[in-house]
């Protein structure tokens, strides 16, 4: 299978916050923007797999800043990682000022997908050549990530999570 670079699976979605989107405080709910960040990893995981895919986890999703009505979001997901059947996805949220149009980082998130066969039974995945230095950082966070993960999922001897231990020697 030939590897693949986190840019031949970018996704970005754009869409405004409209007033059925939102809290009283008049921002966008949280369960929305989870929705528009799992559809715009599902496409990454998809395009890098070309295969089904389905979600597997949220791992991480920080709400850092909240997201006006009004405002234009731009959800941006790429493949950070890939494993056997498994991929993780790193997700980017923006927020363009309504005057200046300069673009704010806003919220993160990374979500983990499985890509399937027509029966569900997982099938494997291209690996990731990370070519920019941010996608190298992440490459390297996301087995630190899945060995916690299964760590704290009894999936995995604390003593074998090498990555992790390397971290406190």
């Amino acid at each position: 299978m030939t590897p693949k670079h986190p840019s031949e699976s970018l996704t970005i979605l754009t869409d405004l916050v409209l007033p059925s989107e939102t809290n009283p405080l008049n921002n966008l709910f949280g369960g929305e923007l989870l929705a528009r960040m799992d559809r715009a990893a599902s496409i990454a995981a998809r395009r890098h797999s070309r295969r089904i895919v389905v979600t597997a986890s949220v791992n991480h999703v920080a709400f850092n800043r909240a997201i006006p009505l009004g405002s234009v979001v731009t959800v941006e997901a790429k493949v950070s990682r890939s494993f056997k059947s498994s991929m993780e996805i790193y997700i980017d949220i923006w927020v363009e000022d309504r005057e200046s149009g300069n673009k704010t980082k806003a919220n993160e998130a990374i979500y983990t997908f499985v890509a399937v066969d027509d029966t569900g039974r997982p099938v494997e995945v291209p690996q990731i050549v990370p070519e920019t230095e941010l996608e190298k950082q992440r490459f390297e966070a996301a087995l630190r990530r899945k060995q916690l993960s299964l760590v704290l999922a009894g999936k995995m001897n604390p003593h074998d999570a090498t990555e992790l231990k390397a971290l406190f020697t």
